[in-house]
């Protein structure tokens, strides 16, 4: 459902070009709720937001308006309750740092921008906040669907193999008593293992799943996780990369809304969801209320790269650190752009001659007991 504005009653006078420019922008569909409140959506609400507050709707016209161009019931029934409390006096960010769906990130943006009169400006910076992170989340998926889909293939074949393939060779050589070699009777053994504990491997396997389901909202399993991606070669440099990304845009939305450095370290820390990141954001936090400069604690931990060190040094001497974390948000986008097409580019070759490895080693044990079988008959 598209947004209507001819109902909207405004003192303001507008021109009928930017009327229609305005009406042809709101009238997109968008889907702002589902079963989850996903960044995408989250997207969606501050920019069309943004669109009605620059266009002169006052904030509880803006929000009724969304809430009309929903379609699910549950979607309408979050809207009339943050308008309910918005009718009862309770600000937009209070509203919403009651809300579940809603983070302590989005509450204290939301704040600043009330507070200082740039609520279009910080509604605005936070659409395209989650316009980046959808990117960045989208270019990771593009990076690891292929090679996932190959390594999904290739487990599929190696377990045909062992569990129908080797066992027909495996009676021919009991048949003819054939003298195993130590890699034929590694692979029989392990087909063997396959055939009988298989079953219980794929119950394991259904378990871990329904394990991590259970563990993902528990603070230790997210930092082993998170963890262990940032040690894996290749992998935890580019996740690195995406989340200093949203990081370096983070900082630059709050500082361009004049909030200190320590506060915006801070707020950063409550959105980050890569605990290594986190983790180093705290000790900047304990070194700067010690008196540090951001560019020295940033110095001292591993995660900051020397780019960014250099850069953050300079702002602090020239005093625009807004525009130099914007430029750093910019090339670290840049970054994992390019670092998504090269993970592609390099998981495709390496899962290729892993399974041809594997799928090569189980047909030269077969074979080779063939061998001695046709010199033995000879």
């Amino acid at each position: 459902m598209g947004f209507q504005l001819d109902n909207i009653k405004t003192t303001q006078k507008r021109t009928a070009k930017s009327e229609d420019r305005i009406n042809d922008l709101l009238k997109k569909e968008i889907t702002l709720f589902g079963k989850s409140f996903s960044d995408r959506k989250k997207e969606d609400l501050y920019t069309e937001l943004s669109v009605l507050l620059k266009a002169g709707v006052n904030l509880k016209e803006g929000l009724g308006l969304i809430m009309e161009s929903q379609k699910k019931q549950q979607q309408k029934v979050l809207f009339a309750n943050i308008l309910e409390d918005i009718v009862a006096g309770q600000p937009f960010s209070e509203s919403v740092k009651t809300k579940k769906e809603f983070t302590d990130y989005e509450h204290f943006s939301l704040k600043i921008g009330e507070e200082t009169g740039t609520l279009v400006q910080v509604t605005k910076e936070l659409g395209s906040f989650f316009a980046r992170k959808n990117e960045q989340r989208r270019n990771l998926i593009s990076a690891l669907t292929y090679p996932i889909i190959i390594f999904s293939t290739a487990l599929l074949v190696v377990a045909f193999m062992l569990r129908y393939v080797v066992p027909m060779f495996q009676d021919i050589f009991k048949q003819n008593n054939v003298d195993l070699p130590p890699i034929t009777r590694f692979i029989v053994s392990l087909s063997e293992t396959t055939s009988s504990y298989g079953w219980i491997l794929l119950v394991g396997i259904i378990a871990l799943l329904l394990l991590r389901q259970l563990f993902t909202k528990k603070v230790w399993y997210q930092r082993a996780v998170d963890n262990l991606i940032y040690k894996t070669p290749i992998i935890g440099k580019f996740a690195k990369t995406v989340y200093l990304a949203q990081f370096t845009q983070a900082v630059s939305l709050l500082t361009s809304s004049k909030v200190p450095v320590v506060n915006s370290i801070q707020l950063v820390q409550k959105m980050i969801n890569f605990y290594p990141l986190r983790s180093a954001l705290e000790k900047v936090e304990r070194q700067i209320l010690k008196g540090k400069k951001l560019s020295e604690s940033l110095a001292n931990d591993p995660v900051f790269d020397n780019k960014m060190v250099t850069l953050v040094r300079v702002a602090e001497e020239t005093n625009q650190t807004e525009f130099i974390f914007q430029r750093l948000n910019e090339q670290y986008n840049t970054e994992v752009q390019q670092r998504s097409k090269m993970l592609s580019t390099i998981m495709e070759p390496m899962i290729i001659l892993f399974v041809g490895i594997v799928v090569g080693v189980i047909l030269i044990a077969m074979y080779l007991p063939m061998f001695q079988l046709s010199n033995v008959l000879g």
